[in-house]
């Protein structure tokens, strides 16, 4: 069944790799006596890197019985103090029509980081090895486009009553969909669900930090160098943070230590393409 010792280790590392972007109006952590509402989450059916089939599916992000060890789990948004949401980052966009790869250059598309229908409007007219064969003013979609509406749906079911959005990320994404609507957001790295729980209850206390910036738009990131770092405009989020390289929060504020002190970079040692800076 496997070492305990080596299992609490892996959970603690899972822990500290949480990274807390938000927490507007300090609303983490939530007290254990607060009920809560988790919804289950529909990923619709697509077609994957390998053009594999992937079925339509519900995901229930945790059992009643983990649930219980940390809330009152709640039976209908009305009823709730609070509510969290678990979602992935975008994914599903791959550069290709698979059906026209074979016979025309239209098979380029572009691949989205955001979670609306994009069409690449800032998108260079050649690559950058000179060759024709440009996605620009074509238009895609990510496969999970229904996590954005979880959110606003949610959001809404539940009016001003906190909203903890958890996002499951494996690339850097442009979030200005989704800060917006959620008092706090959590970026996770396939832990268990779990682990997002400690951090919200206040038993962990978030101290990762951004391995990466996150892009204020496609736009910046369509008009980036792909050999240059940190040349994209970082989103900003209401509370004027920059989500760039080296930002996290704890229960503090913004994290400042030795790490910070030694990797972490500043609007000012920023260089975003100058087309980017422009718009």
């Amino acid at each position: 069944m496997g070492c305990k010792g080596f299992s609490d280790v892996g959970f603690d590392t899972q822990l500290k790799s949480i990274i807390m972007l938000k927490n507007g109006k300090s609303v983490l952590p939530v007290d254990s006596k607060k009920s809560v509402d988790i919804p289950n989450r529909t990923v619709p059916a697509y077609s994957g890197y390998w053009e594999e089939q992937n079925e339509e599916k519900t995901v229930t992000p945790l059992s009643d019985k983990i649930i219980s060890k940390y809330f009152k789990h709640a039976a209908t948004p009305a009823e709730a103090d609070f509510a969290i949401v678990f979602i992935d980052s975008p994914f599903g966009c791959y550069g290709y029509d698979y059906s026209k790869l074979a016979t025309s250059t239209d098979a380029y598309l572009p691949i989205s980081l955001q979670y609306k229908p994009y069409t690449a409007t800032a998108a260079r007219e050649k690559t950058i090895a000179g060759e024709n064969s440009s996605y620009k003013g074509r238009s895609a979609t990510v496969a999970n486009s229904t996590d954005y509406n979880l959110v606003r749906d949610v959001r809404a079911a539940i009016g001003n009553k906190p909203l903890v959005v958890v996002v499951n990320t494996t690339n850097p994404f442009v979030i200005s969909e989704i800060e917006p609507l959620a008092d706090a957001i959590l970026l996770t790295f396939d832990v268990q669900n779990q682990a997002a729980l400690e951090i919200i209850s206040g038993r962990h206390e978030p101290s990762a930090l951004l391995p990466f910036v996150m892009p204020a738009d496609m736009a910046t990131v369509e008009q980036q160098a792909e050999d240059t770092p940190f040349d994209m405009i970082p989103y900003k989020d209401a509370a004027g943070n920059e989500y760039i390289f080296g930002y996290g929060l704890n229960w503090s504020g913004i994290i400042r230590d030795a790490r910070t002190e030694k990797y972490g970079i500043t609007k000012s040692q920023l260089n975003p393409a100058p087309q980017a800076a422009a718009e």
